[in-house]
């Protein structure tokens, strides 16, 4: 009878192991897509990460752009200012010079050279003001753009943590 017992305890022992690891045989199957997802949340992060990079690289770039044409724009701004004095002191010595020596003099006519050179020189300066004006606003535009992809890829990095997070916690 002991043996019996005995007999009838092992087998229901070893009947209660075999449901038990069928169990966990049943639930390993079912992680897999789990750890496909989680797989997958980390290769969207990394993807993320270097969108990030990238786009960081790209906004600093552009404001690297933006600095050397606000250069550039208050550099011909100076010259065109410089231009403008010149042309003024010219005109206030040709109306000097008409006034002295005659409308048709050599003086007068020299003046009036000068005073044409001044103004190509100037128009010249704003036709570059006017360029570096358009460069800078697309510089802007671009870095403002870097910025917005910038702020979306954040948002999407946030979003695949948090995934990722729940795919491993079950939360």
């Amino acid at each position: 009878m002991n043996a019996q017992l005995y007999l009838r305890r092992s087998m229901l022992a070893l009947g209660v192991a075999g449901l038990l690891a069928g169990g966990v045989c049943a639930q390993s199957s079912d992680p897999t897509p789990q750890q496909q997802d989680i797989r997958s949340d980390k290769k969207d992060i990394r993807q993320d990460k270097k969108d990030l990079t990238k786009d960081r690289s790209d906004r600093n770039a552009d404001q690297r752009d933006i600095n050397k044409d606000r250069r550039d724009l208050n550099k011909d701004r100076v010259d065109r200012n410089k231009d403008q004095r010149d042309i003024n002191k010219d005109k206030r010595e040709l109306r000097k010079d008409d006034a002295k020596y005659g409308v048709n003099s050599a003086q007068a006519q020299a003046d009036r050279k000068d005073l044409h050179s001044d103004r190509v020189d100037r128009n010249k300066d704003q036709r570059d003001i006017n360029k570096d004006k358009r460069d800078l606003r697309a510089d802007r535009k671009d870095r403002n753009a870097d910025q917005r992809d910038i702020n979306t890829d954040k948002r999407d990095l946030h979003k695949d943590r948090r995934d990722l997070r729940h795919d491993r916690h079950g939360k």
